[in-house]
């Protein structure tokens, strides 16, 4: 009997069965299905609208598809990678050329991106509820962000997710020998984890062939790893990493070489270095307008004046969670000192588990959140600077689009101040600190991130627990919390409203595609192979029809323009018997109305719908 009853307990402790996904997982996978569902059916709707550049992307693809070509960069330039055309090859190889099998890839890499945020919260600290709050911001998508995500265009919609995965293995180097790696990792050292490195090493390259834009948060995310690893980096896990870095930007590298090219000066340029703009054109395009287009909170084409709310709480925020972070790196840099040594309440003495494993987790998560948030702050820096953001601010801000990686690191003084003052769900359990397991009071704070005096239940040694506890200092902590959840609760609403926005264009677009794939049928109806139109619908026929119809480029008084592939014009010029495009009602289209009749050089023209088309008289 005694040993029956013994038994029990001992059954009772055996590790149980996994359980289900608790609440905030279940809640952010299906927020993460819904922000791509939303996505999906918009690429099924065709929007957000397609381009001219876009379709130079889709021509690169096709031609890898048939193995007639094999671009570095974008047709026409000598800068932005063609990473987007290489995933997007197997799909028009199978599926042949249309904007939706472009666009997959895209829509993939926005889902990763998601993934990889959930992920990178909760390694910086953050419990399951705030990573549900990360990937709610990031699913909801306004007109510039679903351009910035989905378009094809080269560029965007990879620098994210990569960015994203740098961060995160930061993180994991970083938190090298501790409990952040595996054992087998921990025990044979660096060389164990040789992978990780090589890995930071190529998707670094990678980024700076795809897009040196993101170069800032790859400095930061290095000056990070050279400050915790430097002497790993003389080594094995050093020269890992300097091959992963070369076999990612091998294609840049190579052309480089054998062309001298200079991708940063061809950035420089192409972004307004060579026109000006004034001071203040440049500040209120890249500080009022910029943060709202890029965070998605603005409607489609604009941006209203109630909209703008975000740009001085984007600045606020990135200063408060920029010295958040600091003071963690500072406070969990000197465990030894006294005062940071945390007694509860009744004096009783530390436990074991606060040792310097979680003060050296605590610091890798501030060193990387601080790395996000200054890569944030220099290319907004950057772009404000730029005459870009004077000229063509709601166009330009795709520039911005890497500030959605610094999402995690950015909301974090929302998260703690919410936390604080009681007005955010307690933890399921505690979040991934790299090398550590998080340490939580009893009311279910983050000590880690809370400053000791308001922390409830603990003190500094020589506090008196009544000033930590007094009644004013529970009203700020209490008022903090309330304007905390009032910020979040308008990033949401104003999301979502810019969100609205963007799906009541989505008739309109499908329309439009709708009349382009009329004109396209209708080219090939009429046996037309060549013809000479506006930059914005030159290549953009020309992938939609499997370059079965090659485009000569002009502008509106029929000049010759830019041809990204210089080829079309030389087949263009060979036919005499080319015709003309150009959308109804357009400059082009009444000048070459001027040239309707039967006389020398005279043309006849054919309606379809939204477009004319122009046929020599012969």
């Amino acid at each position: 009997m005694t040993a029956g009853v013994r038994q029990e307990p001992r059954e009772a402790t055996r590790p149980r069965a996994p359980r289900r996904p608790r609440l905030p997982v279940l809640l952010a996978l299906l927020v993460g299905l819904a922000g791509v569902g939303y996505r999906l059916a918009l690429l099924l709707a065709d929007a957000p609208p397609t381009n001219s550049d876009e379709a130079t992307m889709g021509l690169a693809a096709l031609h890898i598809a048939r193995g007639a070509d094999f671009p570095v960069w974008f047709y026409g330039q000598a800068y932005m990678g063609t990473l987007e055309a290489y995933l997007a090859a197997p799909l028009i190889a199978l599926a042949g050329p249309s904007v939706l099998a472009l666009r997959l890839p895209t829509l993939a890499l926005y889902a990763l991106f998601l993934a990889l945020s959930w992920r990178l919260a909760r390694r910086l600290g953050g419990d399951r509820w705030y990573a549900l709050l990360v990937v709610a911001v990031l699913a909801l998508g306004s007109d510039r962000v679903l351009k910035n995500q989905l378009i094809a265009g080269g560029g965007y919609p990879e620098l994210n997710p990569a960015a994203a995965a740098l961060a995160l293995l930061t993180v994991g180097l970083c938190a090298g020998g501790s409990r952040g790696l595996s054992r087998r990792a921990a025990a044979g050292g660096p060389a164990a984890g040789l992978p990780r490195w090589a890995s930071w090493g190529f998707v670094s390259g990678l980024l700076l062939w795809v897009d040196p834009l993101i170069l800032p948060f790859v400095l930061a995310l290095g000056a990070v790893l050279v400050g915790w690893r430097r002497r790993d980096l003389v080594g094995r896990a050093g020269a890992a990493l300097a091959g992963g870095l070369l076999l990612g930007a091998a294609p840049m590298l190579v052309d480089s070489l054998r062309h001298g090219r200079n991708p940063l000066a061809a950035v420089l340029t192409a972004s307004g270095a060579d026109a000006a703009a004034s001071l203040g054109e440049r500040l209120h395009g890249g500080l009022v307008l910029g943060p709202p287009l890029a965070m998605g909170f603005c409607s489609p084409g604009r941006c209203a004046g109630w909209q703008l709310w975000w740009a001085p709480t984007f600045l606020v925020l990135l200063l408060l969670a920029a010295i958040t972070a600091w003071r963690t790196l500072r406070r969990a840099a000197s465990p030894a000192d006294l005062g940071e040594f945390r007694f509860p309440a009744n004096d009783n003495s530390p436990r074991s588990g606060d040792d310097s494993a979680g003060e050296a987790g605590q610091r890798v998560s501030a060193g990387v959140r601080l790395a996000l948030l200054a890569g944030a702050a220099a290319v907004l820096a950057a772009y404000a600077m730029s005459n870009a953001a004077g000229r063509a601010p709601m166009e330009s801000a795709r520039y911005l689009s890497v500030l959605a990686v610094a999402t995690p690191a950015l909301l974090w003084p929302l998260w703690s101040a919410a936390r604080r003052a009681g007005l955010w769900p307690r933890p399921a359990g505690p979040p991934h600190h790299p090398g550590e397991v998080a340490k939580f009071d009893p009311a279910g704070h983050h000590l880690g991130e809370l400053a000791g005096s308001d922390r409830p239940g603990y003190r500094h040694i020589g506090e008196p627990e009544s000033i930590s506890r007094a009644a004013g200092g529970r009203k700020r902590i209490r008022a903090a919390g309330v304007a905390a959840v009032a910020v979040l609760a308008g990033m949401l609403g104003t999301g979502a409203v810019a969100t609205t926005g963007a799906v009541g264009t989505v008739p309109a677009t499908h329309g439009e595609a709708d009349r382009h794939r009329i004109l396209v049928d209708a080219l090939g109806d009429l046996n037309l192979r060549h013809v000479r139109a506006g930059y914005w619908t030159c290549n953009r026929l020309a992938f939609a029809s499997g370059e079965e119809v090659r485009c000569a480029v002009v502008d509106d008084e029929l000049r010759p323009g830019f041809d990204r592939l210089p080829g079309y014009r030389r087949a263009v010029g060979a036919d005499p018997d080319a015709a003309w495009v150009a959308p109804a009602g357009s400059p082009l289209a009444a000048r070459l109305d001027g040239r309707l009749g039967p006389g020398p050089g005279g043309l006849r023209v054919v309606d379809v719908p939204g477009w004319r088309i122009y046929l020599p008289r012969r």
